[in-house]
């Protein structure tokens, strides 16, 4: 026999068998006992650590003194406190028209669209126009290079 004629035998058995049921039901197929679980699921009991006590006690002795605080004889030790943040930079007007016109335009159209108001057709062209001139106007600005300040490595500092 050719080893393709044994193959067109198996393929043959495997059609032929089919529909036939099969031996063993499937409720007579052993269940794996790592598959298992208990009854009841075990409980898991959390026991809470000493600090939490410490805090729940002492947001009671907060809320029972108000003026604990107020007096300052209390220490604030080991709270953080972040710095405030840095100022926004100042921008030129040409920046800020820039912005202006990349959302004033689609605002514009927008707003046009949902009130039914009839567009004609330069109003149309100047708010696309104000899309994509604000669009080339802040990409332009943008900048390639590494900032003026950054040093002759512009590497992480340690």
């Amino acid at each position: 026999m050719t080893p393709q004629s044994d193959e067109d035998e198996v393929w043959r058995q495997i059609v032929a068998s089919f529909n036939d049921t099969a031996e063993r039901d499937a409720a007579d197929q052993p269940w794996p006992d790592s598959e298992n679980l208990p009854a009841e699921p075990p409980r898991r009991v959390i026991k809470q650590s000493d600090e939490e006590d410490l805090l729940r006690e002492d947001d009671l002795a907060d809320d029972a003194e108000p003026d604990a605080e107020q007096s300052g004889g209390e220490d604030e030790e080991g709270h953080y406190v972040p710095p405030p943040p840095p100022p926004l930079p100042k921008t030129d007007a040409t920046t800020k028209i820039a912005w202006l016109a990349l959302f004033g335009g689609p605002a514009y159209l927008l707003l046009s669209a949902a009130l039914n108001w009839n567009l004609q057709g330069w109003m149309l062209f100047t708010a696309v126009a104000a899309f994509i001139g604000g669009f080339v106007a802040l990409v332009v600005r943008m900048g390639d290079g590494p900032p003026n300040d950054s040093g002759w490595d512009d590497g992480a500092v340690i």
